[in-house]
């Protein structure tokens, strides 16, 4: 049974019990933020915030403002840039979700260049080689736990299990915020780069939300020209030789 993630953004009321819980069960250190004038706290993601609520205020046609919130981290792609891009192995498919494996990621960046939803951030301090992400809280899902994100949400807008069934509902959803004159809702992410593990019910246009219309996925033949540039540049000088080996052995087996 593959699993998947709805959030349902008419439900979702920037609340950041989601945020907090991510913080909370991945020991993430807090960020030191200032008031920039708007609702967004912190304003981006970063190596230690793998979940932030992205704020969007909308004057409708009838003159009304709306406040619309966007639970922002990795969508989980089937078709996944960052797994394609990675030269090593470290992000790669873990049941449902997209992981990266610390203990093999170089710090490269190729990931964070790739994603078309502009996820992954690369490392601070003592982790500066490691590109960081939610990755689905894969040790809960194991253990048959809910991600601590959907276990926090007090409106129900966030929802985790088979991903058919979550689908159904999200079309069905749709349907009834379209009955109640939102003409644009849509179901975001069914079927986008194969599918994305982490859905959304969209209230508005995706644009409106800071979502690519029509994503696409990275190629390795991009890969081969950003490992040309580097070469050109001279940095591969700083590469180790088996760091090399490895990166060919694996995109020679894919």
């Amino acid at each position: 049974m593959a699993t998947a993630m709805l959030i349902d953004l008419s439900k979702c009321t920037g609340c950041r019990s989601c945020q907090v819980a991510c913080k909370a069960w991945n020991d993430l250190p807090g960020e030191v933020t200032i008031c920039l004038g708007c609702y967004d706290n912190p304003p981006d993601l970063s190596p230690s915030t793998w979940n932030r609520i992205a704020f969007y205020e909308l004057e409708r046609d009838n003159g009304r403002v709306a406040w619309l919130f966007r639970p922002v981290r990795c969508l989980h792609c089937t078709e996944a840039s960052c797994v394609e891009v990675c030269p090593t192995g470290a992000a790669a498919h873990r049941g449902d979700a997209v992981v990266i494996d610390p203990e093999w990621c170089i710090g490269c960046g190729y990931c964070e260049a790739a994603c078309p939803f502009d996820v992954p951030r690369l490392g601070e301090g003592a982790e500066k080689a490691s590109a960081r992400k939610c990755w689905f809280c894969a040790d809960r899902v194991t253990d048959g736990l809910q991600p601590a994100c959907a276990s926090a949400c007090p409106t129900g807008a966030i929802e985790f299990g088979d991903r058919n069934a979550l689908v159904a509902k999200g079309q069905d959803r749709v349907a009834v915020l379209k009955q109640r004159g939102l003409d644009e809702a849509n179901l975001y992410g069914d079927k986008l780069l194969g599918g994305l593990g982490q859905m959304y019910v969209l209230t508005d246009t995706p644009s409106v939300f800071d979502l690519p219309e029509a994503p696409k996925v990275a190629t390795r033949n991009q890969v081969g020209s950003w490992l040309s540039g580097i070469l050109t540049a001279g940095v591969v000088a700083a590469v180790p030789f088996w760091l090399l080996s490895v990166s060919y052995t694996h995109l020679r087996a894919h």
